[in-house]
């Protein structure tokens, strides 16, 4: 009995600060900062034991052995989307002002396992961190999965985000619970080709200025100042962008500056050029893809391409022959809508169809 109580004992000092309505665990307790566990996407490890991240497609990946699996997190995180050995993935919450512990998997069979953990929601609000696995007492983490060799980063605002992509009613606002990164175009592209993708993304966000901003431009609001850091509107680091170098990146920016009459194409192109040139100079191997969202239409429509035509023209001119033009199939309702008129999880689907396609021919990833 002395045996079990200090065991118990070691295990919740282990988890001290990690108060949860599911204790006592039972189990093995393997720290987040273990060699075994896999990372993708942007992550400050400044605290290697509890690390933190806010941008959605942030990744969590394990090989393990053992019947069971169990996520340690910091309550209030959000949601993430789990898949245990390539099933179809599932919503896990850390929502409850308790709830650090959820279970992933029950009664597996014995032998080797694979987790794949996605946070699929805008975490600069809840300020999400990660904090370990528990296994079986006798579960043991194996070395990591292989990592796909194609590399994406896809750079954009609520549409690469998934605001409301799983929500039936046009007029519901934003919520988290309706938010899943997981079956937006991005991640659906990047399934398809069996790559893995960094997201640096935030509803609102635009190229000179945010939703319904003034005129003149939000500088301190959009994707040039925060593309430089790890995490969103949280400057204590900036990121090494060593640490990723995509093969290609998809830009898919300007419907929030060009979603209220209050724009200035003059500056959108300038801030265009701007951003092509701050995201050349972290990323000088890559090809570069401005993309032109699903969301506008009409006379907004015609001057995004036309923006982003004149840019790529110019930079082609300038020597830089690695930048290119995409643009999806405006959305007509005829997939239905998110929350806000945003793309639904079909209108979703139609997009990756039509980007996955594009990126085989331009990488040559068959």
């Amino acid at each position: 009995m002395k045996r079990l109580l200090t065991a118990f004992m070691t295990l919740l000092m282990s988890l001290s600060g990690y108060a949860s309505t599911t204790l006592p665990l039972k189990g093995k307790f393997f720290p987040a900062d273990d060699q075994h566990i896999q990372y993708i996407g942007r992550i400050c490890f400044q605290n290697p034991k509890q690390p933190r991240f806010t941008f959605p497609g942030v990744q969590i990946n394990a090989r393990f052995t053992g019947t069971s699996l169990r996520m340690v997190a910091k309550p209030q995180s959000g949601y993430f989307m789990v898949q245990i050995d390539g099933s179809e993935a599932f919503k896990v919450a850390f929502r409850g002002e308790r709830d650090s512990v959820a279970t992933l998997a029950t009664a597996l069979g014995r032998g080797e396992h694979e987790v794949r953990v996605m946070y699929v929601i805008e975490g600069y609000e809840l300020k999400p961190e990660f904090r370990g696995f528990v296994l079986d007492r006798d579960g043991q983490l194996l070395d990591p999965p292989v990592l796909p060799q194609r590399r994406i980063e896809f750079i954009g605002n609520s549409i690469t985000c998934g605001y409301g992509n799983e929500s039936i009613e046009m007029t519901d606002p934003f919520e988290y619970e309706t938010e899943n990164h997981y079956y937006t175009y991005a991640q659906l592209t990047t399934r398809n080709l069996e790559a893995m993708a960094h997201v640096v993304a935030r509803s609102g966000i635009g190229v000179y200025r945010s939703y319904d901003g003034p005129k003149k431009g939000t500088p301190e609001n959009v994707m040039t100042t925060e593309y430089e850091y790890t995490n969103l509107y949280d400057r204590s680091e900036r990121w090494d962008f060593s640490r990723y170098q995509p093969q290609v990146v998809c830009i898919n920016l300007g419907t929030n500056d060009l979603s209220t009459n209050n724009y200035d194409v003059k500056l959108l192109k300038q801030a265009y050029k701007r951003f092509l040139k701050q995201v050349r100079g972290h990323n000088p191997q890559a090809k570069i893809v401005y993309l032109c969202g699903s969301m506008l239409v009409g006379k907004e429509l015609e001057i995004a391409r036309k923006t982003l035509d004149e840019v790529v023209d110019e930079a082609h001119k300038d020597g830089d022959k690695e930048v290119y033009r995409f643009d999806f199939t405006p959305q007509t309702g005829d997939l239905y809508y998110g929350a806000s008129w945003h793309p639904s999880v079909y209108q979703h689907q139609k997009m990756a169809g039509e980007l996955t396609a594009y990126l085989r021919t331009l990488m040559e990833w068959w």
